[in-house]
């Protein structure tokens, strides 16, 4: 058998609402890597917020984070490393609309920092950025924005997050990507126009000299769409938005709680 690339998912897919993995799910991704098969989390989390999944996973490979902005090896230099931003001016236009957007915060995410608003201190979970408590030198003050961040996040109370995704997509005239996350969390994520997964699916499978022939893909939100269209099969949870169904080769008959990943991947590879 050729060998696969797997690109994964986190929240809704791999991760259970505790935001854990399970000891099974880490067995089946350790055989399936042991035939030889290449396991890439392709996830809309920062870095920092990935980063304990990749090493609970002892993953060596090339992580796909921001939702296709950063594409790069954690703590190895990789020759083949990208990162890609968003112009800062956009987020002062987002910051602007945030009482009209519902915000319950606004988050500039770089690689290894992130600064937020601090409007509603109580509806911001420390975890979700990785960090046990949110501190004033990570409070967004304009003045901190000297560089163009990879991605923005938003938690917003609005009760439709794809209504007001396609809404704030047509305000800023489609010239960023605006998906929403994966899982119970109402939170919608910025990429730089163009950037999503397969975007940065397809350059790690040239570096790899790899095609899309080889690829497996897993996902269950609106921002895993290209990346199963992209993929040779992709498969969506049985707990997927309805959203994504369409693009999907095959809807697994598991849910990310009953850990349908690691059921699939034993099905197919062992």
């Amino acid at each position: 058998m050729r060998k696969k690339l797997i690109a994964i998912d986190l929240d809704g897919t791999l991760l259970h609402s505790n935001n854990t993995i399970s000891d099974y799910t880490v067995h089946v991704i350790n055989q399936v890597k042991d035939k030889g098969h290449s396991v890439v989390i392709a996830t809309g989390r920062p870095y920092t917020m990935a980063a304990d999944h990749y090493e609970r996973l002892g993953l060596t490979t090339p992580m796909i984070s921001f939702n296709g902005a950063l594409t790069h090896v954690p703590g190895k230099k990789w020759d083949f490393e990208r990162s890609i931003t968003i112009d800062k001016s956009y987020l002062m236009d987002v910051l602007k609309l945030k009482d009209s957007f519902e915000a319950d915060f606004i988050a500039s995410e770089y690689r290894k920092k992130f600064f937020i608003t601090m409007d509603n201190p109580e509806r911001i979970n420390p975890e979700l950025f990785g960090v046990q408590k949110i501190t004033d030198n990570m409070h967004l003050d304009t003045n901190k924005i000297t560089k163009n961040p990879n991605a923005l996040l938003m938690q917003t109370r609005h009760e439709d997050k794809y209504a007001l995704a396609k809404e704030m997509r047509q305000h800023f005239n489609n010239e960023m990507e605006i998906d929403s996350w994966g899982g119970p969390m109402n939170i919608l994520e910025f990429s730089p126009k163009g950037v999503n997964k397969a975007f940065a699916l397809n350059y790690l499978l040239k570096a790899l000299n790899k095609t899309p022939e080889d690829l497996i893909a897993f996902g269950d939100e609106h921002n895993d769409t290209e990346m199963l269209l992209l993929a040779k099969t992709g498969y969506a949870m049985k707990n997927a938005s309805s959203v994504l169904l369409p693009y999907a080769d095959q809807q697994l008959n598991h849910t990310n709680e009953e850990d349908g990943v690691a059921k699939k991947l034993e099905e197919l590879f062992l």
